[in-house]
């Protein structure tokens, strides 16, 4: 590469001669003129120049836009008496394109035949080998130069030419091809360039003299998913240096597709000082050719021919080849019948047609020969949704009737690749939609994305690694791949969900190979699509009647709809609301069972469209009622797993973003890809691609790898699209969120896992990918808390499929409730006593009741009631003892009373005189003492008085006869 400020030979392949500045060039030449008259006397005498053994070239431009031509030998000290410098053309003197400065009369004159000349611009278009001016430079993405071990890795990473382009590399290293021109006047760069994979950063941008690049929007190259894309860009007058710049990143262990550049032009140096020949496969058959022409199929050309050679009749070529190849011996492969217009009797004739180009030989051994064509068959059905008319063709059916057919026919019941010009060409199949018209309930759903679908049935037989591109644009914009199958798949359906009411196009390509072949190796490999079915097209056709709910009008009964969240019973043909919690199937609202119910911690939104959780939970146990709030959670948070490289060192992150509950069902998560889009400033919109989810995942690249302004977001993939439920079993809907992948759970509150799935099939997760967030209790951990993925997986899953996360925050515990704490009495002190309520230690709730505040209290000492007792305890004391002696008295008199009593009863039965008298004398004591007969207790002797006491006041004592006879009472 030449230093800034000089320019090169320059020529179609770098070769051809331009101005180059030679500071003091004439004052070196008379220099060695005079060195040359000193040293002749002493040397051999040299011979005058001849016009084969110099060249002329131009001094460098004065500040009055004069330079001087100077005639240069090829090599110095061979020759002398070389011509004068004369004063050369004006600076900005330049030839028109098919023409070339001729340097001895200083005028242009026109290319000769089988050569060609831009004017004033210069073009790469052979890639054989890094043409001559060209210099590609390899570098590790890590920027700390201590990392020499990588950076070693990279020393092989750079462009590499083949043959008709130059390809980039596909790893992890930042391949740079520059190249370095001076321009006289103000001109162009242009090439093409093929940018399949967006897993590769491309950049193409232009430094000036002070080596700052352009401000140029288009440094940023857009992927091309349809083929070579074309590129322009605008030079200034002065030192230009062009740089073409790669970085892949395999994250995904996918080995990227290279980035394709061929056809290199630059205008606006100041002349080209000879013609360059034709390239091998092109001819110049006049002369004054600015370019050169293709040679056409089945011939071929060399190096600078004015016409192309035919093929022998065994060989054939492809347009622009440079040599003939052997034909091979014709298959059924070569060959296609397409299907005439039906006639009048409903038959079609069978056309056979060999594939263009036909490359093959029906006069070799083993070859087939195309079948005799005119044979007549009937004529296959209508699509769905077409009649079939009275001169047999198909139309679209009226409004509002339908009819029912077996397919979308092409060759029978499927469409295939056909045999194309080479092996790695696309063969491309595009189906514009201008548009839908959603059913009223899916338009009234403004969380509920789905507006059509589009479902098609296909199939793929390859020998090789074929790849099968299915991919959607929208308004006009660059082509989105949505999914891709590699190799030979049997017959299977794919369905894609379209969210946005607008133009559309489907776009299905399919490559047999990605290698560059100059013959068709793979024509057996073909791709087949047998049937395409786009629902609630704009203008579309009816396939099929669907039943519809009845309003009443003059003229009887018409169909209406529904308004959002009723199904249609089939029976009356009115509308129903859904129950509660329970969604509507869109596209088949019939009858109660179209209600789907939402699942455990969910409810429907109020078109029933969709479930979805208010960030609330509850728990039920025998005991108690565990209610959860976990509003605190709700934001958007992200979380990135831990550092990943490449096998070239390259670093990067798997990010992730989640909102747990979103808002209302409306998707909260946004992940986004901005390979193409670097020259966005961060926090602008604007992305080419970004996913909108419940949890989504994208690839990260820090800045400090890259060494742009932006770290670099790729591969934004939705993990969670809808919400499955919520509860604390393990297991819900076939999705597992196994506990072990995690620590344990240490409080005895179980977690509260939320359940998602994704909307995305792909070929590895054929049910889809699903997601568990398993929110923990973990009262340390403030608001938010802390994210975690499972230790043996650190990228969040195991399988590729399945995803899971551990939240754990204080704002996960139940809400707190009256058994969340317990009171504390306090001793009275000075006629108060206090009541403290405190939570139960360990705290294992948040939010909730608060604690109710400290309750006061009147109250009496404990000194007081001790008095209060003794008074008691001795007025008690007294009153027994008052009346034990007053008992003690009365039982004297009884026992005196009956002594007497049971003395006169002796002395009768003895015949003894009676006494004159029972009654105390006087002078008697009434508590002398007694001889008893007979001991009762003191409780005995009172119940005794207490119950035998006589109507006239006196005590009845049961007295025992002598003689035995029965007792008698006194």
């Amino acid at each position: 590469m030449a230093e800034p400020g000089h320019s090169h030979h320059l020529s179609a392949r770098g070769r051809g001669r331009t101005e180059r500045r030679i500071p003091r060039l004439l004052r070196l030449l008379l220099w060695a003129g005079t060195a040359f008259q000193v040293t002749q006397g002493t040397g051999p005498e040299l011979h005058a120049c001849k016009e084969s053994e110099y060249h002329y070239e131009y001094t460098a431009c004065d500040s009055t836009g004069s330079r001087w031509r100077v005639a240069v030998p090829h090599t110095p000290g061979l020759c002398t008496s070389l011509p004068d410098p004369v004063k050369g053309t004006e600076c900005s003197f330049s030839c028109n394109a098919g023409e070339f400065l001729d340097m001895k009369n200083q005028s242009c004159k026109p290319c000769a035949e089988g050569r060609y000349s831009l004017g004033t611009g210069i073009r790469f278009d052979e890639w054989d080998e890094l043409p001559h001016g060209f210099a590609s430079l390899s570098a590790n993405m890590e920027l700390d130069e201590s990392a020499a071990e990588s950076t070693g890795n990279c020393t092989s990473s750079k462009w590499v030419p083949q043959g008709d382009y130059i390809a980039s590399n596909t790893d992890e290293c930042t391949a740079t091809l520059m190249y370095a021109v001076n321009l006289k006047q103000s001109g162009t760069v242009n090439f093409e360039y093929y940018y399949p994979d967006s897993s590769i950063i491309f950049e193409f941008f232009v430094q000036n003299d002070q080596c700052q690049p352009n401000a140029d929007d288009s440094r940023w190259m857009k992927t091309t998913e349809k083929g070579w894309e074309f590129h322009s860009v605008e030079l200034n007058r002065g030192n230009n240096v062009l740089y073409w710049r790669t970085t892949a990143f395999s994250v995904w262990s996918k080995v990227s597709k290279p980035v394709l550049v061929r056809n290199i032009a630059i205008t606006g140096v100041a002349y080209t000082s000879e013609c360059f020949p034709c390239k091998p496969g092109t001819y110049a058959d006049k002369q004054g050719s600015s370019f050169c022409k293709l040679c056409p199929a089945n011939s071929y050309s060399n190096k600078g021919e004015t016409s192309c050679h035919q093929c022998d009749p065994d060989k054939y070529s492809e347009k622009g080849s440079s040599s003939c190849n052997t034909r091979p011996a014709c298959t059924d492969k070569d060959y296609f019948y397409t299907h005439t217009a039906c006639d009048a009797n409903g038959e079609t004739q069978l056309m056979y047609k060999w594939a263009k180009p036909k490359i093959c030989s029906e006069d070799l051994e083993g070859a087939v020969k195309l079948p005799a064509s005119g044979v007549k068959t009937h004529c296959p059905p209508c699509n769905p949704g077409f009649f079939k008319t009275n001169n047999s063709t198909c139309q679209p059916c009226p409004y509002g009737s339908y009819s029912n057919g077996s397919g979308w026919e092409v060759a029978g019941d499927h469409i295939y690749t056909a045999a194309g010009a080479s092996d790695n060409d696309f063969m491309i199949l595009t189906l514009v939609v201008p548009g839908f018209r959603p059913p009223q309930s899916v338009m009234a759903d403004t969380e509920n994305k789905e507006v059509a679908r589009i479902t098609f049935v296909f199939e793929t037989l390859c020998s090789m690694n074929c790849e099968l591109y299915f991919m959607v644009g929208v308004n006009s914009r660059t082509n989105t791949p949505v999914e891709t199958w590699k190799g030979s798949k049997g017959k299977q359906s794919y369905t894609y969900i379209i969210e946005e009411n607008t133009t559309t196009s489907f776009t299905w390509a399919f490559q047999r190979t990605t290698f560059h072949e100059a013959s068709r190796k793979y024509t057996n490999d073909v791709a087949k699509i047998y049937s395409i079915n786009v629902t609630n097209v704009m203008n579309g056709v009816a396939s099929y009647c669907r039943p519809c709910a009845l309003e009443a009008s003059d003229v009887g009964s018409s169909c209406t709809s529904c308004p959002a969240g009723y199904y249609i019973d089939r029976d009356s043909g009115t509308c129903h609301s859904c129950p509660t919690n329970t969604i509507l199937k869109a596209h088949q609202p019939y009858g109660v069972q179209a209600c789907v119910p939402c699942g455990p911690g969910t409810k429907n939104n109020k078109i029933h469209s969709l479930c979805y959780n208010d960030c609330t939970f509850s728990r039920n146990t025998p005991t108690r009622t565990f209610n959860y709030n976990f509003s605190a959670l709700a934001n958007t948070v992200t979380l990135a797993g831990g550092p990943s490289f490449t096998s070239k060192g390259l670093k990067y992150f798997h990010h992730f973003t989640l909102s747990l509950c979103g808002n209302q069902g409306r998707k909260m998560s946004v992940c986004t890809d901005n390979v193409t889009d670097l020259r966005i400033p961060e926090g602008e919109s604007g992305f080419s691609k970004s996913i909108t989810a419940y949890v989504c995942q994208a690839v990260i690249i820090p800045p400090e790898m890259t060494g742009y302004k932006a770290g670099v977001s790729s591969q934004p993939v939705s993990l969670a699209d809808r919400l499955i439920g919520v509860t604390t079993d393990m297991t819900l809907d076939g999705i597992t969120s196994p506990a072990e992948l995690f620590h344990p759970e240490s409080l005895g509150i179980p977690d509260v896992i939320f359940f998602y799935r994704s909307n995305d099939v792909t070929q590895s997760c054929s049910s889809g990918r699903s997601t568990t967030i398993r929110i923990r209790c973990s009262p340390q951990k403030t608001v938010p808390g802390s994210l975690l993925l499972p230790g043996t997986c650190s990228d969040g899953t195991c399988d590729g499929c399945n995803f899971h996360f551990l939240w754990e925050s204080a704002a996960a515990c139940p809400l707190c409730s009256v058994a969340d704490y317990h009171a504390i009495v306090s001793s009275c002190v000075a006629g108060i006593q206090k009541t403290t309520y405190v939570w139960r230690e360990p705290k294992l709730c948040s939010g909730g009741i608060s604690l109710p505040e400290q309750r006061v209290t009147i109250c009496k000492t404990i000194d007081f009631w001790l008095k209060v007792g003794i008074s008691a305890g001795t007025c008690t004391a007294i009153l027994l003892t008052v009346l034990t002696c007053y008992f003690w008295k009365k039982n004297q008199k009884l026992e005196y009373k009956y002594s007497k009593l049971v003395m006169n009863a002796t002395l009768k039965d003895c015949d003894l005189p009676a006494a004159d008298s029972c009654a105390i004398m006087e002078g008697e004591d009434v508590e002398d003492d007694l001889i008893f007969t007979s001991k009762k207790s003191l409780f005995g002797k009172i119940k005794s008085f207490t119950s035998k006491r006589t109507p006239d006041g006196f005590d009845s004592v049961p007295l025992k006869t002598s003689s035995g006879g029965p007792d008698m009472d006194l």
